[in-house]
């Protein structure tokens, strides 16, 4: 019989991970044995992915709010520190923001506006034409800012974050003034020693403080790149991607993590005989058409994975075929003429305009974001996801 069903994304349930546990072994058992409770064979290339959650955690990959500031004492001098485009997050920054602080005299908390970088708003673009502000060039000070629009709470946090910031800076005992600019060379008329918190903007960021003159830059990036009172670290990512644990500790991105994943891909070849691609992902990349927030947190979508992930898709737009190369066809003819062209397609697509529609992106963004949004990240237990069908086409 001909198979009715395309790409199958499942949720595996595994044992809560703990600091030295035997991933590969864990993983590996794990999705072999969802395979055999629900009834389902391993196929070559399917998907197996890990949250980017129990890999740090099985690393140990943890640090306190004190390994923060010291780090960032020593980085940039304990003296006044402008802090400069961080994202509106209790989970996210608000525990490295009281590090931050923590290693400093004064904060200087340059804020962007409407919104921040991954669309966490402040305000919003009506408020900012109606009170005629332009925020490509406007600095605003938290006097002004609070003039203008007065106290702007989270639509889905009820959190007022300057106040919510604040308030973590003063409590670490560090003094606080609060700003409102999208340029980050403004920062330097409050402050010359800079330590930039944005995500995928932050080598540019760098770039023009370090032209404009700033006496010390870092980005997040730049913070816990190695250890500290022997914590953990990130060599290439530092801070960047990592979460609250405890209301004194975060979990950091996972450290080097492709020995892992070939590992496993190993270990399912030999116990399945199938070739399985595998791969760790954190955050998938998508926007919230509601609240506008643009999911994209950790530094990348998946910071490890196997050869056969490495690509675009490479796909034919079925609609495409449909309405123009074959209008005139219908039925087992139109079928057939759509499973010739599947099979005869050129092996890169680049400017075909039959491909035009198909998602050009990554594939572990887009295999990343199908797993964050089928893992979730509350308490559904399924921190592995097993995937197939993926790279099925109409013809198989």
């Amino acid at each position: 019989m001909e198979r009715k069903v395309g790409t199958v994304s499942r949720g595996v349930r595994c044992p809560i991970i703990r600091e030295g546990d035997n991933l590969v072994d864990i993983a590996v058992t794990s999705v072999m044995e969802a395979a055999q409770s629900e009834g389902y064979s391993f196929r070559d290339r399917d998907v197996v992915a890990l949250t980017e959650s129990i890999v740090a955690r099985a690393q140990g990959n943890y640090a306190s709010v004190q390994d923060i500031a010291d780090d960032v004492k020593a980085k940039l001098g304990g003296g006044t520190i402008g802090v400069i485009f961080p994202i509106l997050s209790r989970n996210r920054f608000a525990i490295c923001l009281k590090g931050i602080a923590m290693g400093a005299k004064k904060v200087v908390l340059m804020l962007s506006y409407p919104s921040d970088e991954v669309g966490n708003a402040l305000l919003t673009y009506d408020q900012l034409d109606e009170a005629g502000i332009n925020p490509y060039t406007d600095v605003l000070t938290l006097e002004r800012y609070r003039e203008l629009f007065g106290e702007n709470k989270h639509e889905f946090t009820g959190v007022d974050y300057v106040q919510y910031y604040s308030d973590i800076i003063t409590e670490a005992g560090a003094e606080v003034e609060i700003i409102f600019a999208n340029q980050a060379t403004a920062i330097l008329n409050y402050a010359d020693c800079v330590l930039t918190c944005d995500i995928h903007t932050r080598a540019r960021s760098k770039r023009l403080l370090k032209a404009a003159g700033a006496k010390a830059v870092c980005g997040l990036d730049d913070i816990l790149t190695a250890s500290v009172n022997g914590s953990g670290y990130n060599t290439k990512y530092g801070l960047l991607g990592s979460n609250k644990s405890t209301e004194d500790k975060i979990k950091l991105f996972p450290r080097e993590c492709q020995d892992l994943v070939d590992a496993i891909q190993a270990q399912l070849l030999e116990k399945t005989g199938k070739h399985v691609e595998v791969m760790v992902y954190g955050d998938g990349a998508f926007k919230d058409p509601q609240g506008k927030i643009w999911e994209l947190a950790d530094p990348v979508v998946s910071p490890a994975f196997t050869k056969g992930l490495i690509g675009t898709p490479n796909e034919l737009k079925l609609k495409y075929l449909a309405d123009n190369d074959f209008k005139n066809l219908s039925g087992a003819e139109l079928k057939e003429a759509i499973s010739n062209s599947i099979k005869q397609k050129d092996s890169n697509l680049v400017g075909n305009m039959a491909s035009q529609g198909t998602t050009p992106r990554q594939l572990t963004d887009l295999i990343g974001s199908l797993c964050d949004l089928t893992s979730g990240s509350g308490d559904k237990g399924t921190p592995i996801i097993h995937i197939q069908g993926y790279f099925d086409n109409f013809t198989d």
